[in-house]
Parts: C-alpha cells; structure tokens; sequence
C-alpha cells in the first residue's frame, strides 16, 4: 500500500485489494496522521475507514479543490 501527500493533507490510502483489512491502512494513517484530512464523498469504503479510524466531518464541499465536481469532507481527529 501507500499513501498519497500533498502540503497540507493526505491525498488518498491505497492498499491492494488483496491486502485489505490486514491493518496496512491502519498503520499508514497512524504514520501521517497530524491534522486536516479531505477525503472524496463519492469513496464511501475511504470515508468509512477514516470515521472507523476516529477522524470526524466538520465541512463539506461541493467541488475539489481544483474546481471538479467531487465533493469533498474534511475531516479531522476527535
């Protein structure tokens, strides 16, 4: 798996599919993990990892931040 960063959040975890659900996920995020996240509301298997993890909503958009019609969640530890 790997974890992709940008300045200021995490981009995206990908573990492969045959991996999942060993703890891979886990042990990227722990790595990392120091503040703000945005995740893609349209991944709800990543938005359920994340809140599964302990990291809550506290805004939505409706466009990513280049512009496109992902809305996005950020979130963050509780």
């Amino acid at each position: 798996g790997f974890i992709g960063l940008n300045k200021d959040y995490i981009e995206g975890i990908f573990v492969e599919k045959n991996m999942r659900s060993k703890g891979i996920g886990k042990q990227l995020l722990n790595f990392v993990l120091n503040g703000e996240e945005s995740i893609n509301e349209q991944n709800p298997r990543a938005v359920g990892f994340y809140e599964y993890m302990g990291v809550e909503t506290y805004k939505r958009t409706d466009l990513d931040e280049e512009g496109n019609t992902y809305p996005l969640l950020y979130m963050n530890l509780k």
